[in-house]
């Protein structure tokens, strides 16, 4: 890139104020939340913000008894803080690409670590898949987003969505699967072998199955995040 001056690059690089909706992309990887009353957020996602904002830490018992469990048992990832008030509040976590999803009523599934942030009126719950492998410690845990209003996801680069077709199941890596449809039940498949254990397999020895009708989205890098229930 070429040398600018100060001016220009202020200029270049300062937030536009000619916003009208809730969830604006100030860049790829900057979502804008113009904000007057509540969204959700990805814990740690808030970069800065403009105007009188609260944040509050999502509590255990913040959407009941049921989520404090699952939340408890699972380590999700998926923490939310709550910000409420008036001004415009900026989001993003680690340089991912953001992606604004609107629902009409309908239902996707969200890996936790790739939701950053949710319209206060869609409803989510957390999910778990059982392994078929006691190796696999608790089984993988993901959020179930449904409802109207507008969802961001995040994806390490850009990434590409499979289409699943009647009897043409998708299989995936766990670490690169980012969200599917809601009428998808993915099932966990392994391919543990002796070689496995001893260092020789091929490195993709658990995978995400998916059959039925729907697409699902994968992003081009393998994330493994510390409890991220997988």
């Amino acid at each position: 890139m070429q040398e600018q001056s100060i001016s220009a690059f202020v200029a270049a690089t300062a937030q536009r104020d000619d916003r009208r909706a809730k969830f604006e992309l100030e860049s790829p990887s900057l979502l804008e939340v113009n904000l007057d009353g509540r969204v959700w957020a990805k814990a740690g996602s808030m970069i800065g913000y403009v105007g009188q904002i609260k944040f509050t830490r999502e509590s255990l018992l913040e959407h009941g008894l049921d989520k404090a469990m699952k939340k408890l048992f699972t380590g999700e990832g998926a923490s939310l803080m709550k910000a409420e008030g008036r001004g415009r509040l900026y989001l993003a976590d680690s340089g991912k690409k953001v992606r604004l999803l609107r629902l009409e009523g309908d239902t996707l599934f969200v890996n936790g670590n790739d939701l950053l942030a949710l319209e206060d009126g869609v409803q989510w719950d957390i999910t778990m898949m059982k392994s078929v492998s006691s190796m696999l410690a608790a089984g993988l845990f993901n959020v179930r987003v449904s409802g109207h209003g507008v969802v961001a996801l995040m994806t390490h680069y850009d990434p590409l969505t499979l289409l699943v077709k009647p009897g043409q199941p998708v299989f995936t890596d766990p670490n690169a699967t980012v969200a599917w449809s809601g009428s998808l039940n993915p099932e966990i498949v392994t391919d543990i072998s002796l070689k496995t254990f001893l260092g020789r397999g091929s490195g993709e020895s658990i995978q995400m199955k998916f059959e039925g009708e729907g697409w699902v989205v994968l992003q081009p890098y393998e994330e493994v995040v510390a409890q991220r229930g997988r």
